[in-house]
């Protein structure tokens, strides 16, 4: 399955990157981020949506008591901050990068409407990809309040099986080659990186899965 970014048939970056367009070519310019810096806070006004050309961004908030709580890390492709296209006026969430050369691409409310008032059939495919967007992280929260740990890593495997795995020929497996570290599935499972650890060695000894740095390997049984 393509990634979220290729959506419906729709490259969301070749689509929307102001650069693309003489229009706004000559004021648009990318936002080069280092690790842990952020691109914007909580209460931040909301008057633009981003892409990202390079490196990785989490998605979160924090709780009452002051932990943070990762909604979503993204990667080249993916788009962010999109609730503004829906009338946000504040920023409900934080969004930082986590990679040491992440760039990103700005894209003004006003543009993006002006965009979409100008392709009828592009703009339904945007509300489209929101709504997938959001399903997908309404379904994530429920896994984090209502299952175990051992539960949400193998929802999660599954996941990123439909994004980003493929069929081994051979035995019949689901290859699973994706961008994420030990440490950005643990955030989005709401666990520890320990933790995370003794669960994909225990799904192992199961005989479910197998692992390395650059791949999962998800055993047909499993599949």
């Amino acid at each position: 399955m393509k990634p979220l970014w290729f959506f419906d048939d729709v490259n969301l970056f070749k689509a929307l990157c102001p650069h693309k367009f003489k229009a706004y070519k000559s004021s648009h310019n990318f936002g080069t981020y280092k690790k842990k810096d952020y691109i914007y806070f909580e209460a931040d006004s909301a008057n633009k949506v981003y892409l990202i050309e390079r490196g990785k961004v989490k998605i979160g908030y924090y709780n009452e008591d002051g932990t943070e709580v990762v909604k979503a890390i993204l990667t080249r492709g993916d788009l962010f901050g999109e609730t503004a296209i829906l009338g946000e006026s504040k920023r409900e969430e934080f969004a930082q990068s986590i990679d040491n050369a992440t760039s990103i691409c700005p894209i003004g409310v006003e543009t993006m409407y002006t965009l979409m008032r100008n392709n009828e059939t592009f703009s339904f495919k945007i509300y489209k990809f929101i709504g997938f967007k959001l399903k997908r992280l309404e379904r994530r929260i429920q896994l984090l309040l209502f299952k175990d740990a051992k539960t949400r890593l193998v929802e999660f495997l599954e996941e990123l099986c439909a994004d980003y795995g493929y069929d081994c020929q051979k035995t019949g497996d689901k290859v699973i080659r994706h961008p994420y570290t030990q440490k950005d599935i643990a955030c989005l499972i709401g666990t520890s990186r320990p933790t995370l650890n003794v669960l994909m060695h225990k799904l192992k000894e199961e005989n479910i899965i197998e692992f390395n740095r650059k791949e999962i390997r998800i055993h047909k049984t499993m599949a």
